[in-house]
């Protein structure tokens, strides 16, 4: 069933519209694309097949608007962003119930994402009046062998078009991370959504709508990726790209030339416990790191890295508290809800089998109904197994026991992967020497890896991204530097 209400605007019988130059259209292409409910594994939603006519022309009008943007005040381009989160806020219900259907995402934790990206979105707006707004000037005489009669005025101007591409998991949080970043610098925006997450998406562009921005600032295009989305991460009006995802990135990278990359493709995120540690407060973590929204989330804990002197009290305490978590649809809150698709499901499912084959532990039994698979804690897990070094997006969570501090930073940096990773102990002095030896983008002290707050720096070295995100350094690097140079006579020059 389709939302009602405001957002009938976007729909077209029971297919949603696309949205660019200010309206809501049907694409020519007459074909559409289903969404599938994770839940009942049926067609829920239908959204545009959009053709490389109709990028071409969302380009165009984005190129053109972004000129008359880039002269708008910060002042009015933050006031627009306000009000675009007011109303972002004001439809969480419509936007989250849509989160649960597209994502199988728990409702409560739905809505939360809706008022998360509401905030994100006005702690943008002020960011970006402040840091925007502040030039930076240089005098000549402060270089050796210069006279003080060059003044140079340095300030930040947008890059232009901004092609942004978010994933499934977080749809309308991490386009909004791309979009409020994008327009505050004073770029225009395309959002290619996720499939699943689409509607979502277009809903919360509709709130951007209403907002009142300039026609053709902002564009959402629909459709498969395997049909446009070469078309898009290669065309030429794209002036940066900014992507979340998996390996796919890796591709749109190697194709993407000189424009700027704002990239997060994944972890496999560690986490290292000592001897020392308050293993309840170990215990509580793993189940909020590796099993919330069933762990699908780049931020997740994919790997425990336990010293075999606590091991054992660490599996039974885990072991606990993951017999608590409920399991079931969406809609009834549960922890433990069904995964994207019926392909994840079965990814997810082969590492557990090839975990079995080669003699983990099963701390719960396997249990999977179509795409719900039960949060299982695998003990004994060795390197040679897939599980160790593979990302499942699943509620598993494999246990590594460890003889030394030492081997567990050596199995965390030999993944191709280097997002997040954690410690935990009483000790700060071992736990900033492990910091500094993991090859993470961040590591979390006594704390699960997160993402937030969104104005965190929050980066991933090796295959685990490009760049840097959270609000200031995503504003930064939407921006290029402009210098203007004022050359003066010469100080010997005679002024009367």
């Amino acid at each position: 069933m389709a939302s009602t209400g405001v957002f009938s605007d976007i729909l077209y019988g029971d297919v949603f519209k696309y949205y660019a130059d200010g309206e809501w259209k049907k694409s020519s292409s007459g074909q559409s694309v289903a969404i599938i409910n994770p839940t009942t594994r049926k067609p829920q939603y239908k959204v545009q097949a959009c053709t490389k006519e109709e990028v071409n022309k969302a380009m165009e009008r984005a190129k053109f608007a972004q000129k008359s943007w880039a002269r708008t005040p910060l002042w009015k381009r933050g006031e627009l962003l306000h009000k675009a989160a007011a109303i972002l806020k004001e439809h969480k219900s419509p936007i989250g119930e849509c989160l649960v259907k597209e994502i199988a995402k728990p409702a409560k934790d739905a809505f939360t994402e809706v008022v998360r990206s509401g905030d994100l979105v006005s702690y943008c707006a002020e960011e970006g009046v402040r840091i925007l707004g502040d030039g930076k000037l240089l005098v000549s005489d402060s270089f050796p062998g210069n006279d003080r009669s060059k003044y140079c005025l340095t300030s930040k101007i947008p890059l232009g078009v901004v092609l942004a591409i978010p994933p499934y998991n977080y749809p309308v949080n991490l386009a909004v991370s791309k979009i409020a970043p994008a327009l505050i610098a004073g770029n225009s925006l395309v959002l290619k959504p996720p499939t699943q997450g689409a509607v979502s998406c277009l809903h919360m562009v509709h709130c951007f709508h209403l907002a009142g921005f300039p026609k053709g600032l902002i564009s959402c295009i629909t459709g498969k990726g395997s049909q446009i989305g070469d078309f898009l991460t290669t065309h030429p009006d794209v002036d940066c790209i900014s992507f979340t995802g998996g390996d796919t990135g890796i591709a749109i990278a190697k194709k993407a030339g000189m424009i700027p990359l704002q990239m997060e493709l994944g972890g496999k995120d560690a986490c290292i416990i000592l001897e020392d540690a308050d293993l309840n407060l170990v215990a509580e973590n793993i189940i909020k790191g590796g099993f919330s929204y069933s762990g699908q989330r780049c931020t997740a804990v994919k790997v425990i890295f336990a010293m075999e002197s606590i091991a054992d009290a660490l599996v039974e305490k885990v072991n606990a508290r993951v017999a608590k978590l409920t399991v079931g649809p969406p809609e009834k809150n549960c922890d433990i809800t069904p995964v994207v698709s019926e392909a994840s499901a079965n990814f997810i499912e082969g590492l557990i089998m090839d975990a079995k084959d080669k003699g983990a532990k099963f701390c719960q039994e396997h249990k999977r109904e179509g795409n719900l698979i039960w949060p299982l804690l695998l003990d004994h897990v060795t390197p040679d197994m897939r599980i160790a070094r593979e990302e499942p997006f699943g509620p598993v969570v494999p246990v590594i026991r460890i003889k030394s501090i030492e081997e567990g930073i050596h199995h965390c940096n030999s993944s191709k992967y280097g997002l997040q990773g954690c410690v935990f102990t009483k000790d700060i002095n071992k736990a900033m020497l492990i910091s500094d030896a993991m090859e993470t983008g961040t590591v979390q002290i006594n704390s699960a890896p997160a993402r937030g707050p969104d104005h965190f720096p929050f980066q991933g070295f090796k295959d685990s991204g490009i760049g840097s995100q959270g609000i200031t350094n995503s504003i930064n690097m939407m921006t290029k530097t402009k210098s203007t140079v004022i050359n003066l006579p010469s100080p010997s020059y005679s002024m009367g």
